[in-house]
C-alpha cells in the first residue's frame, strides 16, 4: 500500500494536504477504503460549517459498513467535493485524488501535530496485528 510522503495523517485514517493558500484538503486513506470496500455513498460537511478538531463531520458508506469521517483540525469548511458525492467509487479508484472537503484552519500550526507517512505506516502495521 502506498502512503504518500507529502501528506499528513490521523489515527482515524484521514489524509490531509496543505495547500498553497493555507487551507487543508481532507480525504480518507487508501487503508480506510481498503477496509470499507466498495463505496456507495459520501456525505460531506456543508461549506461554512465550523469544525472542532476530532469532530464527526462527514460520512462514507460502503457495501460493508458506514463510517464517520472526522475533522483532523479545527477550522471552517471552505469547499466540498460534490463529485465524490455523486461518484463515491472515485475513492476506491484513488483515495488520495478523491478529496472530500477543504478547511481553512483556525490555527495552521495544528497540521504539524498530525502524523507523517512513517508514523501512519507504523499505525497501520500495528492495527494489522
Amino acid at each position: 500500500m502506498s502512503i504518500p510522503a507529502d501528506l499528513k495523517y490521523t489515527a482515524s485514517h484521514e489524509w490531509i494536504k496543505t495547500n498553497a493558500d493555507g487551507t487543508v484538503t481532507v480525504g480518507i486513506t487508501a487503508h480506510a477504503q481498503d477496509l470499507l470496500g466498495d463505496m456507495v455513498f459520501v456525505e460531506n460537511p456543508v461549506v461554512g460549517r465550523t469544525l472542532a478538531a476530532g469532530e464527526e463531520c462527514a460520512v462514507v458508506e460502503s457495501v460493508k459498513a458506514a463510517s464517520d469521517v472526522y475533522a483532523p483540525i479545527a477550522g471552517v469548511v471552505v469547499a466540498s467535493n460534490s463529485e465524490v458525492e455523486s461518484a463515491p467509487e472515485a475513492i476506491n479508484q484513488d483515495a488520495y485524488a478523491a478529496w472530500m472537503f477543504t478547511i481553512k484552519p483556525t490555527d495552521s500550526a495544528d497540521v504539524a501535530g498530525l502524523m507523517d507517512a512513517a508514523a501512519y505506516q507504523a499505525l497501520v502495521e500495528s492495527e494489522a496485528h
